[in-house]
């Protein structure tokens, strides 16, 4: 007995709202503070429930064999939409600083209207780089959102979520270039 084709797709495109009501409740838990505490985990595990169903999706379609263009176009859209969100939310807090968020928002948005622009021609699903890239930024996110400070003193919860940031821009930089590099070339060999 298989699953609903449709799924994998369905999943991919329940975290688009998630990613909204993710970034609601971010915002009015604001910064950290004991009344906003509760509001503060609601909002991180919001978001790792949301960054999860990335793998789900995914391992759904391939281990049933329905992976779909809609799938592939769909899904990198939805992850970014909820990690920008998570940046987004972060900088309007005052905990990213907004250089940082400003160089992911532009790599995702650029890659995200190319995808858009070509896919009357063919569907350009995520590379590993991109794949890494997503999984570093939902881990990297869910420790900044997760009041964990509380548990592990807040020096070394901002040392930690500053390599992580780190991490961060380093691959979001470097698989950005990877797909432009990946997109010269195969225009290249179709021309």
């Amino acid at each position: 007995m298989g699953i609903p084709r449709q799924l994998p797709n369905a999943i991919t495109i329940a975290r688009i709202p998630l990613a909204v009501v993710f970034f609601v409740v971010l915002l009015l838990g604001g910064t950290y503070g004991i009344e906003s505490l509760a509001m503060r985990w609601v909002a991180g595990i919001l978001f790792i429930v949301a960054i999860s169903t990335d793998w789900v999706d995914g391992y759904l379609a391939r281990r049933f064999d329905i992976v779909s263009d809609f799938g592939k176009l769909w899904d990198p859209i939805a992850d970014k939409l909820l990690t920008g969100a998570g940046f987004v939310g972060l900088a309007i807090l005052g905990e990213l600083q907004w250089w940082l968020v400003i160089v992911i928002l532009i790599r995702e948005i650029g890659i995200t209207v190319h995808r858009l622009v070509v896919a009357k021609e063919h569907v350009v699903a995520a590379a590993w780089m991109g794949k890494v890239k997503t999984a570093v930024q939902g881990v990297a996110l869910s420790w900044a959102l997760l009041p964990l400070h509380v548990v592990i003193g807040a020096e070394l919860w901002i040392v930690i979520t500053a390599i992580l940031m780190i991490a961060v821009l380093i691959l979001t930089v470097a698989s950005g270039i990877d797909y432009i590099v990946a997109q010269v070339r195969g225009s290249r060999r179709s021309s």
